[in-house]
C-alpha cells in the first residue's frame, strides 16, 4: 500500500479480502489504527463483519500478534516495507504459509487453506447421478 490513509487501507483490504471465497471471510478483527476508519465501508464491500479489539489488549488478536513476530524475523521492526518489491512480500508471506504450525497440529497454513477450499469445492458438487436437493 503507498499510504496508510483509510481510504486506500480499505480498498486494499477489499480487494485482497474479496480474492477469498465468501464462506471463509466471515469476521475480521482490527486494532486500533487510523489506517482502520474506513472499516464501515470494507464491511460492505465485502460482506464481512468488522470487530476492534479493545485498545491495549493484544491478547484479543492472538494470531496477529504472532504473524507479527514471525513477520519481525524477516523485518526487523522500523524497517520499511517501501524498499521491497511485491515479489519479495509475496517470497515472505509464502515461506510463513509453508511453516508447520503447533496450533495447526504442525500442518501448515498454506495446508490448511487448501483443505478448507477442496471441502468448499466438495460441498458445492452436485450429488452422484445428478439428482439435486429440491428438485
Amino acid at each position: 500500500m503507498p499510504t496508510r490513509k483509510a481510504d486506500v487501507a480499505a480498498s486494499a483490504f477489499a480487494g485482497g479480502l474479496n480474492a477469498i471465497p465468501g464462506p471463509l471471510r466471515q469476521t475480521l478483527t482490527y486494532d486500533q489504527g487510523k489506517e482502520m476508519a474506513g472499516h464501515a465501508g470494507l464491511a460492505l464491500a465485502t460482506g464481512m463483519r468488522i470487530f476492534f479489539a479493545d485498545p491495549h489488549s493484544p491478547w484479543q488478536r492472538g494470531a496477529n500478534e504472532n504473524t507479527n513476530g514471525l513477520l519481525r524475523q524477516h523485518f526487523p521492526k522500523g524497517t520499511p516495507l517501501s524498499g521491497f518489491d511485491p515479489a519479495d512480500l509475496d517470497a515472505v508471506a509464502d515461506s510463513l504459509n509453508a511453516r508447520p504450525r503447533k496450533t495447526l497440529d504442525y500442518a501448515t497454513p498454506g495446508d490448511q487453506f487448501t483443505n478448507l477450499l477442496a471441502g468448499l469445492a466438495g460441498a458445492q458438487k452436485p450429488p452422484p447421478g445428478g439428482v439435486r436437493p429440491g428438485t
